[in-house]
């Protein structure tokens, strides 16, 4: 009997650890790749898959809090400025842990849903719910702001009373002599004068 009990001790004490159901809920690494002034992550629809949630409503997340301007093209989401991995990284968990994990148990197991106009997190797992906090923009990183003689890709928004395009690239409005609205186009900051900022065509 003692020696099936040392085996049993031994048997029990090299199990792997074993997690709640929420370890079954992985994040994906980013799959970062930067092409110039821009920064691509790769898995984007994959990790908004992960999270179960909606890519428009991640990336409109991930785009205030970097204080920058982004897109989704196809699988992947496209960023002005260059991000490393830790900052986007830091940032999807940020959103993970104010619109996916549930406070009460710890699970992924949530929707989102709107009552009374105010958006809430209701737990399948367990039945509790809580609003969901607005959170205001983490500052822009610094280095990626525009600078003087740089190059960059803009879409002119709109055009001014002069006839000069209009885009916008974090704070900075960018006045584009030519340029007609709806056009993407490459340009290069001439001027920086507080946050409006003028340039030519490339």
């Amino acid at each position: 009997m003692e020696d099936y009990e040392a085996l049993l001790d031994r048997a029990i004490a090299n199990l792997p650890d074993m997690e709640t159901t929420d370890a079954r809920f992985v994040i994906p690494e980013p799959k970062i790749m930067v092409e110039g002034k821009t920064t691509i992550l790769d898995n984007f629809n994959n990790i908004a898959d992960v999270l179960n949630r909606n890519p428009d409503h991640v990336m409109k997340y991930l785009t205030r809090e970097m204080g920058t301007a982004g897109k989704i093209d196809g699988q992947r989401a496209v960023f002005q400025g260059r991000f490393s991995k830790e900052q986007i990284k830091s940032n999807i968990e940020a959103y993970v842990e104010e619109f996916v994990m549930c406070s009460e148990c710890g699970r992924p197991d949530t929707q989102l849903t709107k009552m009374d106009r105010i958006m809430v997190l209701k737990c399948a797992a367990c039945g509790a719910h809580r609003p969901v906090k607005k959170r205001r923009a983490s500052a822009p990183v610094k280095q990626d702001a525009i600078e003087e003689g740089k190059e960059y890709d803009v879409r002119i928004d709109a055009v001014g009373s002069k006839g000069d395009g209009i885009a916008k690239v974090d704070r900075y409005t960018i006045f584009v002599p030519g340029a007609a609205k709806g056009e993407t186009l490459k340009i290069r900051i001439k001027r920086i004068s507080g946050t409006l900022a003028f340039s030519e065509k490339v």
